[in-house]
């Protein structure tokens, strides 16, 4: 199933599953008073996040005097991809890694840790930036956002359901609810973890998909292949103490920043590092020299660290 038709079908899949808890546990009312309620508070973080996102993380901006190699990459890498010149962060994190925030491309950053630009060469690090500014062409904030509503909104009926129990029919009578009391509380614990489940699917089919435009951007996937690779070294290596107390932003980053194990597959916000791999490879037009070669026409630094 093609990328976008598996998100198409993820996303339905959940709103379903929203109408068919909030009519079960909250009914009509209170399954529209959650809807607003989760979508108040992610429509706040839709126009904010980017804002506190960058500002937890330690984020300085950087401009073509403090980090010129850095914002003429960035800048030719938005010229190829069709979107306008974002604004440039770097984090000082000695664990390699990147993200990309912001509600829309006219109001996008791109953030890169120094961890990052000082361990990878210029070429995997022109696609790990592409790949971030995929995902800002892609709009997958706003995609995000409305998986977020969504899941909130389950999550909510979930606890109403809960505490106060399923709206009881008029035909009910004494003690003929037990059963539906039990199923309602069963279906209260599990909805929400059906959506979280749905939601961290929603999020692995936007890598595969940044992956595949950044490869585009960039014109050689495997130098975002080869700096996936180098990214989860270290990211395993490396803590990044930021994102273990704010597990939250995991979902950010082009490699997952946090190091758990347990279920990591199926509540993972990554796909798997190798199935990635794997899948760039077979989009490689050239063998792969290009992995570690030069192109004249991309505006690589000459010499030491990226300003």
């Amino acid at each position: 199933m093609g990328g976008i038709a598996k998100m198409t079908f993820l996303l339905a899949g959940m709103t379903a599953l929203f109408m068919v808890i909030g009519q079960a546990l909250g009914g009509t009312s209170g399954m529209m008073l959650a809807l607003l309620l989760a979508l108040a508070g992610n429509l706040f973080a839709y126009w904010s996040s980017d804002k506190m996102v960058l500002s937890m993380y330690g984020a300085q901006e950087v401009d073509e005097h403090s980090a010129p190699d850095l914002v003429h990459l960035v800048r030719d890498l938005a010229a190829r991809g069709g979107l306008p010149m974002p604004r440039v962060y770097v984090i000082d994190s000695d664990q390699p890694n990147a993200f990309a925030t912001g509600r829309d491309p006219a109001h996008a950053a791109v953030a890169a840790t120094r961890g990052l630009l000082a361990g990878l060469n210029p070429n995997q690090v022109a696609g790990v930036l592409a790949h971030e500014l995929a995902h800002i062409k892609n709009r997958d904030t706003l995609i995000m956002t409305i998986t977020a509503t969504l899941a909130g909104a389950i999550s909510m009926i979930a606890n109403f359901g809960l505490w106060f129990g399923p709206p009881r029919s008029s035909e009910e009578e004494g003690g003929s609810g037990a059963g539906g009391m039990i199923a309602g509380i069963l279906l209260a614990i599990l909805a929400p973890l059906a959506a979280m489940v749905i939601q961290m699917a929603i999020s692995r089919s936007r890598e595969y998909e940044a992956d595949r435009v950044g490869a585009e951007i960039c014109g050689q996937p495997l130098w975002l292949a080869t700096a996936l690779q180098a990214i989860e070294q270290g990211a395993s290596e490396i803590p990044n103490p930021t994102a273990d107390a704010h597990p939250a932003s995991a979902h950010l980053f082009i490699i997952n920043p946090l190091h758990g194990g347990g279920l990591a597959g199926l509540f993972s916000t990554h796909p798997a590092t190798a199935e990635r791999v794997r899948r760039l490879r077979t989009l490689a037009p050239v063998p792969a020299r290009s992995a570690g070669g030069r192109r004249s026409d991309l505006p690589w630094p000459n010499q030491g660290p990226w300003g």
